[in-house]
């Protein structure tokens, strides 16, 4: 094998399967794995991985870079956090079918639901497409550093076929659900990987309205799903309430499955008003495949999280009449204001918002620091209301002084998912269950209040090495989850696995110092829009397609990755 494009010498493998690490070398040309084991020649380029762990790239299932994907090249937090492969569309919001005159509706839209600034959206989107046919074309000509794959959401094929009448969420006719069908078969025939809907009250607008596809009738649901089928590929993703309606719901997003031959993936989290549920839809979730119906639960490796600080979009005391002029200065004028004890005093004492927002901001006993290292599964006696009262000082008051440690850039962190114990438990049980995904990372979403994509490189963390309060995971366990179980839940039998013939989408990780940085903010989205970014330490060499794209946390330069088409993949 000498001559070969690059060899990476002496890892310890993790190859997706979830058997025990060995020990190999790897050899790569062509972009894909040609040989493993123990004498692969020498190659053009070598990676010195002893000591080392070597896995696949990781396959992330739940994002949102539909707008990033169009104007940029690097799909960060996501591809800087060993993802090689992602797949955006969820949640049945997108921008793509269009009518030049909807342009603002799905902007709206996705500001409202996925928390993308409108400038941002505005100032960034070329919109030099219309069907969705013609937005995997723009995004076709497009280089990457991850490789992309696509869904067609359920908002924008309401807005496209029923304009006003969709958006407000009137029920679809009988013509209207042939037209929507016949586009979502369309964008599956053209590429797309599946059909995306939400049925969840908390997904609003901008204007504060429940997102189109809210509340759409099962025979539309059924008529999209038999086109889909019809198109002979594909999945259905769903994020709804359950609640009281929790068997009425679930029969509904079975029968989509059942009726079609479709496989139908839900987000599955613990809620704070019902801790319980999550164990009940596993529990159906069960039931349908032991009966042959395919359905998985999406969850995530850590809590759902809102995160506060007085550079991000939100934090307790935004709300109080003395923060509002402050909105308008520069992150450092912002702070020095901050910094005058007159202007604290009254921030202190004025109220804060209606009671929904204090309970998303001042419930002291579900707020922690976050920390650099962050720390995701903190204990409830270290929450600002437990610290409080250990220090003898009114919870804001201690709220305010973290917020203001680091020159102003301290994070408070509100798990708001996933945490209704004090601890991750429930997690650990999603985790270990042979029906779900790990995804919910929401990459290209919620900029300016979380950082969640990176969940990748803290699922590997937390739960194999650094997780002190309860049963820990195995290394081949957690990266199969990441890897090769994601991918055969798309369709995509070329990776996921390192094996001869598979694509060479590889990490070359040093577990030992692998940790993630504290999240901060950057300005380089369109119109100087914000975002937060999240740093990791420990990736030697994220490699797509065999081409290095980034190397000690830095981008190469080699943007191999592609829009992904599953006419060409399943």
């Amino acid at each position: 094998m000498a001559g070969v494009a690059l060899v990476i010498r002496g890892g310890t493998l993790a190859d997706g399967r979830g058997g025990a690490l060995f020990e190999a070398d790897i050899a790569v040309d062509d972009g894909r794995i040609v040989a493993i084991g123990a004498n692969v020649g020498a190659g053009r380029q070598e990676i010195d991985a002893r000591g080392r762990l070597v896995t696949p790239g990781f396959v992330d299932v739940h994002t949102h870079y539909d707008a990033q994907a169009t104007w940029s090249s690097h799909l960060t937090p996501s591809s800087n956090n060993g993802v090689t492969t992602i797949l955006m569309g969820n949640c049945g919001v997108g921008f793509a079918p269009v009518h030049a005159h909807h342009h603002d509706m799905l902007i709206e839209l996705m500001e409202g639901v996925e928390d993308i600034p409108e400038v941002v959206l505005s100032e960034g989107l070329s919109w030099n497409w219309r069907s969705f046919p013609d937005y995997l074309d723009a995004l076709a000509k497009r280089q990457f550093d991850v490789d992309v794959a696509t869904q067609v959401p359920h908002a924008a094929l309401r807005v496209f076929v029923m304009g006003e009448r969709g958006a407000r969420r009137e029920p679809a006719t009988t013509t209207d659900q042939a037209q929507m069908a016949e586009l979502a078969a369309e964008g599956i025939r053209a590429g797309a990987f599946g059909f995306s809907t939400s049925r969840l009250l908390q997904h609003r607008t901008a204007r504060g309205e429940p997102v189109p596809s809210y509340g759409a009738a099962a025979e539309e649901l059924h008529a999209i799903a038999k086109a889909v089928a019809g198109a002979g590929r594909g999945w259905v993703q769903v994020v709804t309430d359950f609640g009281a309606e929790q068997e009425a719901e679930f029969s509904l997003l079975r029968s989509l499955a059942e009726a079609h031959h479709l496989p139908l993936t839900l987000t599955l989290l613990q809620r704070e008003s019902w801790p319980d549920e999550w164990r009940q839809l596993l529990q159906r979730i069960e039931q349908a495949n032991a009966d042959g119906v395919r359905m998985s639960g999406q969850t995530r490796g850590r809590p759902t999280s809102t995160l506060m600080g007085f550079e991000l979009s939100n934090n307790p005391f935004r709300d109080c009449e003395s923060f509002a002029p402050l909105l308008r200065l520069p992150f450092a004028e912002r702070i020095e204001a901050l910094s005058d004890p007159a202007l604290r005093e009254r921030l202190l004492q004025e109220p804060a918002g209606d009671d929904m927002q204090r309970k998303r901001t001042r419930n002291w006993e579900r707020i922690f620091k976050l920390g650099d290292p962050p720390c995701y599964e903190p204990l409830p006696t270290e929450s600002v209301a437990a610290c409080a009262r250990q220090q003898g000082v009114a919870p804001e008051r201690l709220a305010f002084d973290w917020l203001m440690e680091d020159g102003g850039y301290g994070i408070l962190y509100r798990p708001t998912t996933n945490y209704s114990g004090g601890d991750m438990a429930p997690v650990l049980e999603m985790l270990r269950h042979p029906h779900t995904l790990i995804g919910l990372g929401d990459g290209g979403a919620h900029v300016g209040v979380m950082c969640d994509a990176t969940d990748m490189t803290h699922a590997l963390t937390h739960w194999t090495r650094d997780r002190n309060r309860g049963a820990r995971l195995s290394v081949p366990h957690i990266v199969q989850r990441l890897t090769a179980n994601n991918a055969h839940a798309l369709g995509l039998s070329d990776r996921g696995v390192l094996a001869v013939g598979k694509r060479a989408d590889i990490n070359v990780i040093d577990y030992d110092n692998l940790r993630l940085h504290a999240p901060r903010i950057h300005y380089d989205l369109p119109a100087g829009g914000k975002r937060l970014l999240q740093r990791a330490d420990g990736y030697d060499a994220t490699l797509v397609a065999g081409q290095v794209v980034w190397r000690h946390g830095e981008a190469t330069g080699a943007l191999p990755g592609r829009l992904l088409r599953s006419s060409h993949n399943q």
